[in-house]
C-alpha cells in the first residue's frame, strides 16, 4: 500500500491506495494559513497517520508516500522551489526530505497537476488518449501535459498553463508576473476580485461563506452564488471562463492534442454547463477547424492524491522519481 498527498492552497487530502487507484483509506484536513513550512510539515504527517489509522495500517508498513505539491518541484532534492498560492512555502523548502524525516518512510514529491493528470491518464478520464492537455481550475490554475503517451515534466515545470499569459501587463499574478490566467481564473484571485466588487455592488457570496463557516469563498460557495442568481459571480466566472479559453485555445493550436481535460474544484463543481462555456471560449483562440474532445476529470476530488499515490511506482513518466528516506532537517517535535 502506498499513501498519497494533494497539498493545495485550502485543503491537505491523503489517500491510501492499494493495487492501483484503489482508495482503502483516507483522510483530510484544511491547509495551515499561518506557521511556515514546520506547520505544513506537522499537518501533512498528521493526516498521513490518519489515513493509514483508516486503512487498518501502521505508517511504517505503507510502501512509500508520494506528495504532489503546487508550482516548481526539484524531485532531485525533493524541494518545491516556487508556490503561489500556499501560505508558509514563500521561499523553497525540501518539503520530501522534510516529511521522510517525520514518517520514517521513503517520499516523493511531484507536481500536484501533474501526478492528478498522471492518474487521470491510468485510470480516468484520460484512458485512450496518446495527447492531452489538463487543465486543474480551483485555488489556482494548474495544467499537466501528456505527449505520446508520456507525462511531460520538462525541467520540473511543464503544463503550468496558470501562468500563460491571458492579457499583456493584466493584473500582477501571485507569481510575480502581469497578466496570467491565473491572475483572472483562480480561485484566490477571484476572491479578492469579489471582495472588491463587494464594496460597489451587492452580492450573496460573503453571506453564503459565513453561513457555511467558512473563511474562503470556496468551489460550493461560488455554486450556491449562481444557483441563487448572484450577478458579480456570474460576471467573474465568466471573465475566468475568457481568460481560461485564452491559455487553453493556444496550448491546443501549439500542441495539437486530442483531448483536454478539465478538473480542480472549480472545474468539477460547476460541471458540464461551464466546460461547454470553457470550450467555446477556447474554440475563439484554436487556429485549428477540428478542435480536441473536452472532458471532465473522472477522478474527482481526490484524483491529486490518488496521482500523489502514484510516484515512483510506475514507468510510463518521462523521468526517475527521487525518494527520501530521511531527510538533512532536524526531526521536528
Amino acid at each position: 500500500m502506498r499513501a498519497g498527498v494533494d497539498l493545495g492552497g485550502t485543503k491537505i487530502q491523503v489517500v491510501v491506495t492499494a493495487k492501483g487507484a484503489r482508495v482503502v483509506g483516507q483522510a483530510r484536513r484544511n491547509t495551515p494559513l499561518r506557521g511556515g513550512p514546520e506547520v505544513i510539515v506537522r499537518d501533512v504527517v498528521s493526516t498521513v497517520r490518519e489515513a493509514a489509522a483508516a486503512a487498518g495500517v501502521d505508517v511504517g508498513e505503507l510502501q512509500s508516500v508520494g506528495v504532489g505539491a503546487p508550482g516548481s518541484i526539484d524531485t532531485t532534492t525533493g524541494t518545491v522551489i516556487q508556490v503561489a498560492n500556499v501560505a508558509g512555502l514563500d521561499e523553497p523548502f525540501p518539503l520530501g526530505p522534510a516529511v521522510a524525516a517525520e514518517l520514517g518512510v521513503p517520499v516523493a514529491l511531484g507536481n500536484d497537476v501533474s501526478v492528478a493528470v498522471e492518474a487521470e491518464r491510468r485510470y480516468g478520464a484520460g484512458r485512450g488518449y496518446r495527447s492531452f492537455l489538463g487543465v486543474f481550475w480551483g485555488t489556482g490554475v494548474g495544467g499537466g501535459l501528456v505527449v505520446d503517451g508520456r507525462l511531460l515534466l520538462g525541467r520540473g515545470s511543464a503544463g503550468e498553463i496558470g501562468h500563460v499569459c491571458a492579457k499583456p501587463g493584466g493584473r500582477r499574478c501571485n507569481c510575480g508576473l502581469r497578466g496570467c490566467v491565473e491572475a483572472y481564473a483562480g480561485r484566490g484571485a477571484l476572491e479578492a476580485r469579489a471582495r472588491r466588487e463587494a464594496r460597489k455592488r451587492k452580492t450573496v457570496l460573503f453571506d453564503l461563506m459565513r453561513k457555511r463557516g467558512r473563511d474562503q469563498l470556496t468551489s460550493g460557495v461560488w455554486l450556491r452564488a449562481l444557483d441563487a442568481g448572484d450577478l458579480v459571480a456570474r460576471d467573474l466566472l465568466r471573465e475566468a471562463v475568457g481568460a481560461l479559453g485564452v491559455g487553453i485555445g493556444s496550448a491546443v493550436t501549439l500542441l495539437d492534442v486530442e483531448a483536454v481535460i478539465v478538473g480542480g474544484g472549480l472545474g468539477e463543481r460547476l460541471g458540464p454547463t461551464w466546460l461547454s462555456r470553457i470550450e467555446q471560449a477556447a474554440r475563439e483562440h484554436t487556429f485549428f477547424r477540428e478542435t480536441p474532445v473536452f472532458k471532465l476529470a473522472e477522478l474527482g476530488d481526490m484524483g491529486g492524491a490518488i496521482g500523489a499515490s502514484m510516484l515512483g511506482s510506475g514507468p510510463r513518466s518521462d523521468h526517475k522519481v527521487q525518494t527520501y528516506a530521511d531527510g538533512p532537517s532536524a526531526r521536528m517535535r
